[in-house]
């Protein structure tokens, strides 16, 4: 079973975001990368299907810059086989469809059976690009899968809907979108993180792919950025308990206006 990851390297949750001095991008100087936590569950299911099937091989692909061999390193010492790095400029605007393109054109050189992912990538959280590389590729695409079972060249998968659960049966290749509580993510130990020095990462341009670098400019570009209003200081009562109940309703009523 090779099964192939899309993984995304967005910003650690405890980083303080910052606007660049252009006012129209992300200051990333101080910006640290990691796996996006949704894909963790991919990237464990996907070792789960090779160990149940006894052979194959686990390969993680994203689009980046140079920064993105750390997260890889940390997807191969979790007990991923290989990794490719779509090498873009740092900083270079990339929109979803972008993404996609180049997530699929890399995926037709990398030999798979099935393709996973985290249902969103944190950060922009629009869940979009695995269902546009799904229709690019021409493959079945299933997404917030919370349960998935590969068996003779088919998957069956449960996903989340409004109101319950939905059972979908499709052929191989497709891409699946995974969804927490599919599984529980393994720890990336001192062994595997030795092992990972050891395993390929190879490093792919545009241009071996068939790209050119207008790719990146052909789709949306954000032209503004703010950071939301600082919030107000908030209102400490003090007192006796009757006076602080008849100010906080008196507040309630005259300044949030709720009742």
């Amino acid at each position: 079973m090779n099964v192939l990851v899309f993984l995304k390297c967005v910003p650690d949750t405890e980083t303080r975001i910052r606007i660049a001095a252009d006012g129209r991008a992300i200051d990333e100087a101080e910006v640290k990368l990691v796996i996006s936590p949704f894909d963790e569950h991919a990237i464990e299911e996907a070792l789960k299907l090779k160990e149940a099937a006894g052979a194959g091989e686990v390969t993680v692909l994203t689009v980046g810059d140079e920064r993105c061999q750390t997260v890889l390193r940390g997807a191969l010492a979790m007990g991923a086989d290989k990794a490719v790095l779509v090498t873009l400029p740092k900083g270079a605007p990339v929109d979803a469809l972008a993404t996609a393109r180049i997530l699929a054109a890399a995926a037709r050189t990398i030999p798979h059976d099935l393709a996973l992912a985290g249902k969103q990538g944190v950060g922009n959280d629009r869940s979009a690009v695995p269902a546009m590389v799904a229709e690019l590729v021409d493959v079945p695409h299933v997404a917030v899968v919370t349960k998935l079972e590969v068996k003779d060249g088919k998957l069956r998968a449960e996903r989340e809907i409004e109101g319950g659960q939905q059972v979908v049966e499709a052929e191989l290749p497709a891409i699946v979108t995974c969804q927490k509580g599919l599984n529980q993510p393994r720890y990336a130990g001192i062994k595997g993180v030795m092992a990972a020095k050891k395993k390929p990462l190879d490093l792919v341009t545009l241009d071996k792919l068939g790209l050119t670098p207008a790719i990146l400019d052909e789709g949306e570009q954000w032209t503004k950025l703010e950071l939301p209003p600082a919030r107000e200081p908030a209102k400490i009562l003090k007192g006796a308990a009757a006076d602080v109940a008849r100010e906080l309703v008196k507040l309630l009523a005259e300044e949030a206006k709720v009742i």
